[in-house]
């Protein structure tokens, strides 16, 4: 359940009456590879397995496509969750992802902001090529499919969500999730479940665009990436030195592209 209600008291001119207003629940992940730690993140219940594949995934320590990783859950909180997965990967199929150490926890708001060092960027990274044109009234269409299965978000109003599209707007796969990047993972890991990820072409993503969501679209190959808020400056940077176009402010059928726009029709 990623969702739970609580009591407040709401103000309003001085004046005050109980609520039950509905949450997104946050609770920890503790991940263990070959049975050894790798992190603790902090996510919204649901979608574990492609959670930790996604993860996994985007940080270099498994990207096998074709064979997926046999994930066991080994461990429940008090409320039911699942708090403690195991995942079994051949150790010659461990990528030198996990050789970058995690603290121990990995926060929701930023999952980057659980490494002990930031990932030197990828200059030497071959690029992303567009094979097609992405046709710029699709943006659109697609954050209205992806607003409509918000259903977490509809309920709570705090949860971020993340989607996959073809390069004609179809609409492959939607995760929500209390943090921008978690999402992002869930996308990813749903795509290689279900052994789509050579048709997703456009990530759209709620909230602002950081260098870590830029840095897991690049790792999956997608090379269009929108979001509703703002870009920072590295992710603009890196998304053009990627190949990746990086579209922002995507509202009311506007939407400004910062890099690679000879990729928009």
């Amino acid at each position: 359940m990623s969702t739970a209600s609580y009591k407040g008291q709401k103000y309003t001119e001085g004046k005050s009456v109980q609520v039950n207003d509905i949450l997104v629940v946050e609770e920890s992940l503790k991940i263990t590879i070959n049975n050894t730690p790798f992190t603790i993140t902090m996510r919204t219940p649901g979608s574990e397995k492609e959670l930790v594949r996604g993860l996994l995934f985007s940080e270099n320590v498994y990207v096998d496509i074709d064979t997926d990783p046999i994930i066991s859950i080994i461990g429940k909180s008090e409320k039911g969750f699942i708090n403690q997965v195991d995942v079994t990967i051949p150790t010659a199929k461990v990528g030198k992802g996990m050789e970058i150490s995690r603290s121990i926890v990995s926060v929701s708001s930023c999952g980057i902001c659980g490494k002990s060092e930031l990932d030197e960027l990828s200059i030497n990274s071959k690029k992303i090529i567009a094979e097609e044109k992405l046709d710029s009234e699709l943006v659109g269409r697609m954050f209205e499919k992806m607003n409509l299965a918000q259903n977490t978000f509809k309920q709570s109003g705090g949860s971020h969500a993340a989607a996959a599209f073809t390069i004609d707007g179809n609409l492959l796969v939607i995760q929500e999730d209390i943090g921008r990047h978690n999402a992002v993972d869930k996308v990813i890991g749903s795509l290689l479940f279900q052994k789509q990820m050579q048709n997703a072409k456009c990530m759209v993503v709620s909230g602002r665009i950081s260098y870590e969501i830029v840095n897991k679209c690049y790792t999956a190959g997608i090379p269009f990436l929108a979001a509703v808020s703002a870009p920072s400056s590295l992710a603009v940077d890196l998304s053009e030195q990627l190949g990746i176009t990086l579209m922002a402010f995507c509202r009311e059928k506007k939407f400004t592209a910062y890099s690679n726009v000879e990729n928009i029709n």
